[in-house]
């Protein structure tokens, strides 16, 4: 695993309002376009709901690595961040195996959040396509 922080920094945390607004978005994102789509598609649509929401987020944020103490440029760039608090990735694949969840961890850490989501749009139910990751 990649640690970009120190464990001592406190995490950016969200509250469960937050959380129920995201959700009910993804959910009604995915109602309005259904599976198959490229991911790209469901981050803009996202990004337009949250805002008509009112839910202040931002796009493809840069997560930066750094290597014993030197920055190594940006790393790696995250789907969403709502509220500044919480991380959505964005997947639209067959089947999730481990490596997304290990990715949704690794971005938690070196961006310094406690909560994420990752979140399938490729399946019937928006709701077996969701899986929460904390740290």
């Amino acid at each position: 695993m990649v640690h970009g922080r120190n464990r001592r920094n406190a995490l950016a945390d969200c509250g469960d309002e937050l959380i129920d607004r995201v959700l009910t978005v993804a959910t009604a994102v995915h109602a309005e376009l259904g599976p198959g789509l490229l991911e790209t598609v469901y981050r803009r649509a996202l990004m337009l709901e949250l805002s008509c929401c009112g839910v202040p987020a931002s796009q493809v944020v840069p997560v930066p690595v750094c290597y014993r103490g030197r920055d190594l440029g940006v790393g790696f760039r995250a789907d969403i961040v709502a509220s500044g608090a919480l991380l959505l990735e964005i997947k639209s694949v067959v089947q999730l195996g481990p490596a997304p969840i290990a990715q949704v961890i690794n971005y938690l850490n070196l961006l310094s959040l406690k909560r994420g989501f990752l979140l399938n749009f490729n399946v019937p139910l928006m709701k077996h396509g969701i899986k929460r990751v904390s740290i």
